[in-house]
């Protein structure tokens, strides 16, 4: 078994977390990384900052731009995710962003370098599945996840193709829009997800407008797992060095309600 496919198999959701790597500085971010760990974040997504992130809403936005002007560049988040992996061994970390850092090189070179620094999966939010003739195949030679992203229009004619060749988890994009701006109403990601997982093996996770451990639990009870980025960051723009200490307390709590969430439900 993968890290990642550890990480889903333990009986109960998934809590996956996500900060922009080099926000506040590329130092502070190894503290930030310890404490989603120290909180019960099952996986980490480590976003890798860019110029123009066009899916992400107006703090991830911030964030990157907090990362940029530190002067995080693609050779720090290596750095973080090196270290990361010295630190916790068994903790999955996925890297998050845009095809112009991850190409930029080759896409030869970016995995390889994925693999030198334990890196375990990708998600790479503007390289279609229809389009993705080098990086995908050059992350699978590796033995890299690249985990594909669904969203609300993908129907069943176009799900094979983000299917083929996806591994790790399936992410499930809830929102037509950017990350931390809405949420999509319970009953119609109950739908979609019951409509991915009626496709594949995957595990399913839910991400875009989660808040909140209720908002969190409530998708866990559908899904294998649920993504909470933007209100972490939040705090991290709030606090900037010293954000270690309430990320960890948020997260806990988020754990908290997501690893119970079934349990919850199967006694309501």
């Amino acid at each position: 078994m993968t890290r990642l496919s550890e990480a889903f198999a333990k009986g109960r959701p998934a809590l996956v977390t996500f900060v922009t790597g080099g926000d506040p500085t590329p130092d502070t971010t190894d503290t930030i990384l310890d404490a989603l760990v120290e909180g019960g974040a099952d996986v980490i997504e480590l976003g890798m900052p860019f110029t123009d992130p066009m899916a992400d809403g107006p703090a991830i936005q911030a964030a990157n731009l907090r990362a940029l002007g530190a002067g995080t560049r693609t050779a720090d988040i290596f750095r973080i995710a090196s270290d990361f992996r010295n630190r916790h061994p068994d903790t999955p970390l996925v890297l998050m962003g845009y095809a112009n850092p991850m190409v930029a090189r080759g896409s030869a070179w970016f995995a390889q370098a994925c693999a030198d620094a334990g890196v375990d999966g990708i998600i790479c939010v503007d390289i279609p599945a229809e389009e993705d003739g080098e990086l995908g195949p050059a992350l699978r030679e590796k033995g890299i996840s690249f985990i594909r992203l669904a969203t609300p229009t993908t129907d069943k004619a176009r799900l094979p193709a983000v299917l083929e060749g996806s591994s790790g988890f399936l992410y499930y994009v809830s929102v037509a829009g950017i990350t931390g701006k809405q949420q999509a109403q319970l009953t119609s990601i109950e739908q979609a997800v019951a409509h991915l997982k009626a496709g594949t093996d995957l595990p399913v996770v839910v991400g875009f407008g989660v808040r909140t451990p209720e908002q969190a639990a409530d998708i866990a009870r559908h899904g294998d797992g649920v993504v909470v980025g933007s209100a972490i960051v939040d705090l991290i723009a709030q606090h900037g060095s010293q954000a270690a200490g309430p990320v960890r307390d948020l997260v806990s709590s988020l754990a908290a309600a997501v690893h119970g969430a079934r349990t919850i439900s199967n006694l309501a």
